[in-house]
Formats: C-alpha cells, structure tokens, sequence
C-alpha cells in the first residue's frame, strides 16, 4: 500500500518520499504494462493527485516507466466508475441501491439502478485524510474518534437530505475500508455477513481501549490496514449514522472493475464520452447540422495531413472529433466571446467517461477555434503534446472559417498540403474569387496563424 495521501501535506504538496514510494511500486508495474498496446490500458489517480500541486512531476515521471498515461478523474466519475464495478459484480435486483467507497481521501456516495446511477457525491474525507488529521501521529483516544465522527457528519450534513429524499432499497459498501470493517465485524462474530450498525458500534468500542496505532489488536485486522482504520471506521460510523443504516452488503468490486468495463465499452462502441457529448449538444442546444459540417470539414483535413503532421493518434483524433462538435457550446450563454465561454463549460462541467486532462485538452481546442490565437492556452502542455495540440487547432480554425456562412450549398472541393509550419489550400480553379468573403476571411485567418509562426497561403 503506497498510501499517497500520507504524504500531502498542508499547502497540498506531495513530499518527497510518497512520492518515491509511489514510483518504487509503479516501476515494478511498469515492467508488465510497457509492452501493451496502446488503448488496452486505462490508469487513473483519484483524489490525491486531484489536490496535490506538484502531481505533474509525479505523473511525468510514472508516465515514462509505465509507458502509458495517466488520467487524472473528477471525484463524480470516480463514483461513476465506482458504481459501474459494483453493479457488474452484483446480481441484478429491482429498485435503487446505494452504494459508499470510502477511499484514501474521498467517500463517494452514489445512488443507482441496474447499471446506471441516478445520483453521485464525492466528499472531501477518507482513511488516510481522517486518520492523518484527527489521530495526529498515531495516537488514539475517545475524545478523537468522537472528534473525527463529527468531522465526517458535518461533511455528510449537506447531502444527508437529497439522499433520504430519493431512498434506496439495497446498501452495499465497496473498497479496503469496508471490507476491512467487514472480516472484523466478522471474526469477532459480530455479524455474520455484511456490516451492521451494531458491530460497528462495538468496534469502535474496541478502538477506543487502544492508545496508538501500533497497539491495535482487532481480530481480522491486518497490520498494513492498521495506520488508516481509525479514520476510515469513524466516516463509515458516520454515513451509518447520517443515513440511518442499519445493514450494509460488501461487494468485491469497486473502481478497477469499473474502469475495466468501462475500457471495454471504448472498444466495443459502447463509449460513454459518446453520450456524454450527445447529452452537452441538447444541453446548450448546439445547432446539429452545423456543427455535423464542422466536424466532417474538421476531419478531412485531418486525413490529408495527418501523416506529414505526426497526428495519428488515435485519443487525439477523438478529442478532435468532439471539440469540433462541441464548439459553438458557449453560445447558450452569449454570442460575445463564445469561445471563452465554452471553454470554461468544457473545463468545469462535470463530463462522465471523461478525464481532467481530456476535458482540459477539449477546453483549449474550443478556447483557440477562433479570433486571435491564444498560444498561452497551449504553454499548460509538454512541447510535444503543445505541438500537435496547436495543429489539431489549426485544422479546426480552418473548419470554422470554410463554414463561416454557414452554407453548405456552394462548400468548395480543396485539398489541403502541409510541409512542417507552411500550409497551402487549393481550391477548385476560380472558386475563391467567386467567393470573396471566405477568402477574406481565410486572408484575416491567415494574419492570426502568423503570430504562432504557421504560414498559410491559398491557391
């Protein structure tokens, strides 16, 4: 157990030895996953690498040993994904289930039927946080597990009310935590499946008779579980208590089934990324048929330049794809500066099936589509991604502008030819000066793509 979360400290900064801790494990992975092909392998970090400011020297890092990236999800679709193990891994009843993880540091509470959930939190408390704040250096006693239950009822008190609203008819419990509390629960014989509130009572009752971490002696309790039991029993105590549960069922299953079906519906076009992007279009009533324009327009180019512009990457392609559709989502707010409005929606929103870094390239590609070229949007990024992240851009401004009139009566037949930063467009003969607006405008385009050194010219 690396237990990452340990290592955060107050200004959320990983040290230096989590972080060490983090590769040593990663690096032995690394040996096994290198050779995979790419797209046959999903990692992902959670809510560490969520708060912690120097995650990306962390995940430059593992990136190169592991020989694949790491997305970083939002707590919801890690809930997601939570709930997506969960249900695979449990036969299928009638009626709404409740499902709670709690992690390292973050409890996901999601509500669902069959495999889809209807309702997501993610709360800001876990067993490495708790433990790490309210049981400072190992130390135990009532008065702080009294403490850290509070803490964690005051977390839960927001949501208490929507969940009770919308009810459940089946309790399950995933993740080391509960499972943990579980093979306690037990061997002590307290229970003899599940969790009940009374056998977390008594457990608790027992935490209390121990002065430090290292004195704990609870039947069924592993060492290495022993640092971060104290803070995960008390948020499990509390969501028992705050949601009234009397019984809770453990499954097997939790974030890495998830993530596993999830890979497979991406390979057998069952992606979700693709209803969630179906779903933004109606949202913020994106003109269909023009941004269908726009994307095929998008794409063809792309296909002409895609070998002597190094873009064969098929995540990027796809990323490609749904900016295109996705670039006219600011004007449900105001038509003034669209661009900057969308990108901020792409950035914030919550986009199931997508990761932060995926939503975040999707927000620059929708932030650059049009007017002056922003290259600071593109210094975020290694100078290689920044590269191909500038030129998919390119591609999609150009898509914009040949689609300006939004007249797809007269769309002219061009072929496209790039030689590193100089780019042509060749028109059927006398097409641009039948059409002097789009080659006006393909003029001004032209003067914006100097400032980022990229030379077009029009024949």
């Amino acid at each position: 157990m690396v237990r990452l979360a340990d290592g955060l400290d107050a200004y959320n900064q990983l040290s230096d030895e989590a972080m060490q801790r983090a590769m040593d494990c990663l690096t032995r992975f690394g040996q096994l996953l290198r050779d995979m092909p790419p797209g046959t392998v999903r990692i992902t970090g959670t809510n560490t690498l969520r708060k912690a400011r120097n995650a990306a020297r962390l995940i430059s890092h593992a990136e190169q040993v592991l020989g694949h990236p790491i997305e970083i999800i939002s707590g919801i679709e890690e809930a997601r994904l939570i709930y997506l193990g969960v249900a695979h891994g449990l036969s299928d009843t009638e009626g709404q289930r409740l499902v709670v993880d709690i992690g390292g540091g973050s409890t996901e509470l999601i509500l669902g039927q069959g495999f889809n959930p209807t309702y997501m939190e993610s709360l800001y408390m876990g067993c490495v946080s708790f433990s790490k704040r309210f049981f400072h250096q190992g130390e135990i006693s009532r008065k702080k597990i009294q403490r850290a239950r509070i803490a964690a009822l005051q977390e839960l008190e927001p949501v208490v009310a929507t969940y009770k609203s919308l009810g459940w008819q089946q309790s399950i419990g995933a993740s080391g935590t509960i499972r943990s509390v579980q093979k306690v629960a037990n061997t002590m014989q307290l229970t003899s499946e599940g969790i009940s509130t009374a056998a977390i009572d008594e457990i608790l009752n027992q935490l209390g008779n121990f002065k430090r971490f290292e004195d704990i002696e609870l039947p069924g309790l592993s060492t290495e579980r022993k640092p971060v039991f104290p803070g995960g029993l008390c948020v499990l105590s509390a969501v028992f208590t705050a949601l009234e549960i009397e019984h809770m069922k453990v499954a097997d299953t939790a974030l890495r089934e998830g993530l596993l079906y999830d890979l497979l519906g991406r390979n057998s076009n069952e992606d979700v990324r693709n209803r969630t992007v179906d779903s933004l279009i109606k949202r913020y009533q994106i003109n269909d048929d023009h941004a269908t324009n726009v994307t095929t327009s998008t794409l063809n180019l792309l296909q002409q330049v895609e070998a002597s512009w190094k873009l064969s990457d098929q995540n990027l392609k796809q990323l490609l794809y749904w900016a295109a559709y996705l670039h006219e989502i600011g004007r449900d707010i105001s038509h003034q500066s669209y661009h900057k409005h969308g990108a901020y929606i792409l950035h914030n929103a919550d986009m199931p099936g997508f990761s932060r870094q995926e939503q975040q390239v999707l927000a620059s590609l929708v932030r650059a589509h049009r007017r002056k070229f922003p290259l600071e949007e593109f210094e975020q990024y290694p100078d290689k991604q920044a590269k191909l992240l500038l030129r998919l851009a390119i591609l999609l401004r150009l898509a914009v502008v040949l689609h300006r009139s939004r007249n797809t009566d007269d769309m002219p037949s061009l072929s496209i030819d790039v030689a590193k930063k100089n780019i042509t467009l060749v028109f059927e003969h006398g097409w641009l000066e039948n059409h002097t607006l789009t080659q006006a405008d393909l003029e001004q385009e032209a003067g914006y793509l100097d400032k980022t050194g990229y030379q077009l010219t029009l024949q």
